[in-house]
């Protein structure tokens, strides 16, 4: 297993994530509600250690 480069930059709500590629992917985070444009999966994040994922149907 090598070494992976990840980076990720924060402007408000708006997350950017980048690889070693370049920009990999964005996502939303408003309070315990977020959602990724890649996975297209909503997550919440409930107290504790807990978090509840809907993955959108790739149909």
């Amino acid at each position: 297993m090598g070494i992976q480069f990840r980076k990720r930059k924060k402007y408000g709500p708006v997350i950017l994530h980048f690889t070693e590629n370049g920009f990999s992917s964005w996502s939303i985070k408003i309070g315990r509600w977020s959602w990724n444009s890649n996975t297209r999966a909503h997550r919440v994040d409930l107290p504790g250690p807990l978090s509840w994922k809907q993955d959108k149907s790739r149909t």
